[in-house]
């Protein structure tokens, strides 16, 4: 530190490292000051990936998907107990408390969300068993199944300025729970922040070390150095995003590379919805939120408002209302709703292109400029454009900032044309109350964008938003949009990871994915499955049941307590004329009368039923058909415990067949209990 501006440090091979050579200044936007300065000079890049590769990677790769997954909780919720450390640095970028909110709280509940996802949605296993086993042979004994493993190489994301936390975390969260470690390198201007957050990170020490490196400053020759076993994302501007496309190690070593790009977003009001409906009201409030909203400096904002043509005034002027009412100042302040944007930099920049769309389009509505000159400050331009077809200008070029341009169409075809100009864009909204509208919509425009957000009255006030990617679904788009995509829940994994096609026999793959396909060994002992406690299951383990003949009895009982009276179980001269040709047992009492055959009465360790999953009948059961079930242990899921009370348990998952006399199955399905462990931790 000179004075009090801060020299920002690398975190390289375990060691803060401070960048040698020219520094870059990085400036308050609010009132020019120097806040810090950064430089990446002397860092040795090729050595971090090589670090991350050796030291790094084979650590997570020997934790399962869960340990991964409480990992990742751990790290949220410790990040979550720091917070307000990070909010004085983030005004300094120029984000009010709801900016910050977003890109702080936001990015730690990314975190989050893939934490619990990793442990409910995939195995507590080194490898994911993708999708259904294929069945390749007539008897059996050479089979398919796909599974996924972590790459071994690193993740390097480049990340822009305006989300300087979330950017990181978004990125950070399917990575780790897939299982590679990171190299991040976040856009100089806010880095300030980031590096704030990663020091937090490192202080936990709840990463395995070699997981997280940063870089702060320049590149340099990082691209140079990454291989095949690399992934390497970017959120940025498209042109640079075109350069790394274009680079030659990129291309001859076959770099994983996932793009996330600026794009013309656009918003379309309904041509059901008038200015007398709450549709309306919602709509305007949207477009001027993601005008101001870190003042216009998001790669989702609305760039583009599309208007039915006899609607466009009353659009424009509910618009300019809204937006003579935003407090735009220092982030620091309760009152203000808008900020500058992060650097002096881009107000150059934004105001070039502003210029550009000014030339070619007509002024609706812009604030005034009463900053101080040493400030990055922008105030709001509404923009007008009657005719969308023929002004190219607006779907070409976009000022990252607070601006946005009202078009009108004259059908809902026109508003899909103007829509899809924008050549591909992560997230159009559409107000409608009309759903055969918003039917059209999307298939109209689905294959231009990433994210279709469709509001009416209804669901408007449990809304995210137009601007917010949220880590359940998948962030990204087309064409200008750079063809990425980020998050999605656990699709979001893959690409840190390599789908691998096995081939073999079942008990081969049932060993290497530790979960038993249909045709492997199975395990039969004079103990019931049910009486074994969860360490005690073995993959595998099976019970065959005793018989049972089905009566006529049977299928009136179950009638009169189901109250299940269909024909075919209860109409003799209507079944006699159905495809079945006779009366047939109720499926569920099919389902029922195997729990029978296989459930073990006694108390046991087996706690309680956990669901049931994949239920198909394959045959009918007629009166007088012997039937038997068989159970097999399937897959295993470790439980934590959540209460000090609590039982310690598992999830286990049974596949059951139940066959006819003729060893025919007439049913197949999964059954999921819990079941108690001997261990308590």
């Amino acid at each position: 530190m000179i004075g009090n501006v801060i020299k920002l440090q690398s975190y390289a091979k375990g060691q803060w490292i401070e960048g040698k050579g020219n520094f870059q200044k990085l400036y308050n936007p609010v009132n020019g000051s120097i806040i810090a300065e950064v430089s990446s000079e002397g860092l040795d890049i090729k050595g971090m990936l090589e670090y991350a590769r050796k030291v790094g990677g084979p650590e997570l790769r020997e934790m399962t998907f869960h340990e991964r997954g409480r990992m990742l909780k751990k790290l949220a919720q410790y990040l979550m107990s720091r917070k307000e450390d990070f909010y004085p640095l983030s005004f300094q970028t120029g984000a009010t408390k709801i900016d910050s909110w977003i890109d702080i709280e936001g990015g730690i509940g990314t975190l989050f969300s893939y934490a619990s996802k990793g442990r409910r949605e995939l195995p507590d296993e080194k490898i994911w068993v993708e999708g259904n086993m294929e069945r390749l042979s007539a008897n059996g004994t050479f089979v398919g199944q796909h599974v996924c493993v972590p790459l071994q190489g690193v993740a390097v994301h480049i990340n822009a300025y305006n989300f300087p936390v979330w950017g990181m975390l978004e990125k950070l969260a399917p990575t780790y729970i897939a299982g590679m470690p990171a190299v991040v390198k976040p856009a100089p201007v806010s880095s300030f922040l980031t590096e704030k957050v990663v020091r937090a990170i490192i202080e936990s020490g709840i990463l395995p070390e070699g997981t997280l490196q940063l870089i702060c400053g320049e590149p340099n020759d990082l691209l140079d150095h990454l291989t095949n076993q690399d992934v390497l994302t970017f959120t940025g501007s498209a042109e640079t995003a075109k350069k790394i496309k274009s680079h030659s190690n990129i291309i001859n070593s076959g770099v994983r590379v996932n793009f996330e790009t600026d794009s013309l977003n656009g918003s379309i009001l309904g041509p059901d919805v008038t200015p007398d409906m709450e549709e309306f009201n919602l709509f305007v409030k949207e477009v001027v939120r993601e005008m101001t909203s870190k003042a216009g400096q998001k790669c989702t904002a609305i760039r583009r408002t599309i208007v039915p043509k006899d609607r466009m005034q009353d659009v424009i002027e509910a618009i300019k209302n809204r937006l003579a009412k935003i407090k735009i100042g220092d982030p620091n302040a309760e009152d203000t709703k808008m900020g500058p944007l992060a650097d002096k930099k881009y107000y150059e920049l934004v105001n070039n292109k502003i210029k550009v769309l000014k030339g070619n389009l007509e002024v609706a509505y812009e604030g005034e400029n009463k900053f101080e000159a040493n400030s990055a400050f922008v105030s709001p331009v509404l923009l007008k454009c009657n005719n969308p077809f023929d002004t190219t200008v607006v779907h070409d070029i976009e000022a990252f900032g607070p601006v946005n341009s009202v078009m009108p169409y004259e059908s809902l075809d026109d508003a899909i044309k103007i829509a899809n100009l924008g050549q591909g864009s992560l997230v159009a909204s559409l107000f409608t109350t009309d759903d055969e509208v918003a039917k059209k919509v999307v298939m109209g425009i689905g294959s231009y964008h990433g994210r279709i957000m469709i509001i009416n009255k209804h669901c408007a006030k449990e809304s995210t938003g137009h601007g917010s990617p949220l880590p359940q679904i998948t962030h990204g788009g087309p064409g200008r949009a750079g063809g990425g995509e980020e998050m999605g829940g656990i699709r979001g994994l893959l690409k840190y990871m390599q789908r691998v096609a096995l081939q073999g026999h079942p008990t081969t793959l049932s060993k290497i994915g530790n979960m038993y396909l249909v045709g492997a060994e199975q395990i039969i002992d004079d103990i019931h499955p049910f009486k074994k406690y969860f360490e005690e299951l073995q993959i595998g383990d099976t019970f065959i049941s005793a018989r049972r003949t089905v009566t006529e009895a049977d299928i009136v009982n179950f009638a009169g307590i189901s109250g299940d009276y269909f024909y075919a179980h209860t109409d003799d001269i209507a079944a006699k004329e159905s495809m079945f040709g006779q009366r047939v047992a109720h499926g569920y009492f099919v389902l029922s009368a195997a729990a029978g055959l296989f459930v073990d009465p006694a108390k046991g360790p087996v706690l309680a039923n956990y669901g049931l999953d994949n239920l198909r009948f394959t045959q009918p059961v007629y009166i007088g058909d012997t039937i038997q079930a068989k159970l097999i242990c399937q897959k295993k899921t470790f439980k934590e415990k959540r209460e000090e009370d609590e039982i310690p348990s598992g999830v286990v998952e049974w596949y059951v067949e139940v066959t006819n006399q003729n060893e025919e199955i007439v049913a197949v399905y999964t059954i999921l209990t819990l079941v108690e462990r001997k261990t308590f931790n």
